[in-house]
């Protein structure tokens, strides 16, 4: 896939990231209103540095203010395997507790497996889905009860959308 010329960063993805990847990334926000271009980009950077959580971020999240909710889900589990796996702690969201890991260490792979439970609650919520909503979310509340990365928000926003369906 030819690379676009990048003066400057548009945005910054992760602190240490190698510079072919961040290249990737740099490309897709250049085309971003391409929707098929920009997506290739972001699938480009996740085959070459398959454990550089934050691109997974950065697909799902794309795919997901596009439209592409089922697109997005997948991502988002597929970003829960690999930084459990970076960050060596148990895959399954189902078998953790607040000791499998440090929670709270800022840009590690167990802060993203965080933001990527939140995603993966909101993303179903979208879906229409109540429970399977419900399930990462709550799981989200008892490994971050500090509420560092904002779950309560989306399970907020759950308890609205479906009290007003009922």
């Amino acid at each position: 896939m030819a690379q676009l010329a990048v003066l400057d960063e548009r945005v910054v993805f992760a602190r240490e990231i190698r510079p072919e990847v961040n290249q990737c990334l740099q490309n897709a926000v250049a085309c971003a209103e391409d929707f098929e271009r920009s997506r290739a980009f972001l699938y480009q950077a996740c085959e070459l540095d398959p454990d550089q959580i934050e691109v997974y971020v950065a697909l799902y999240k794309f795919c997901f203010y596009r439209g592409y909710i089922d697109e997005a889900e997948q991502i988002a589990l597929d970003a829960l395997q690999r930084a459990a796996d970076t960050g060596g702690f148990e895959r399954d969201w189902r078998k953790l507790n607040e000791t499998s890991t440090d929670w709270n260490s800022f840009g590690s792979p167990a802060r993203l497996y965080l933001y990527s439970l939140k995603a993966l609650g909101f993303i179903r919520m979208r879906k229409g889905d109540s429970e399977g909503a419900k399930q990462p979310l709550a799981m989200l509340a008892q490994l971050d009860p500090q509420d560092q990365v904002g779950g309560s928000v989306i399970m907020g926003l759950l308890a609205a959308t479906f009290e007003e369906a009922v």
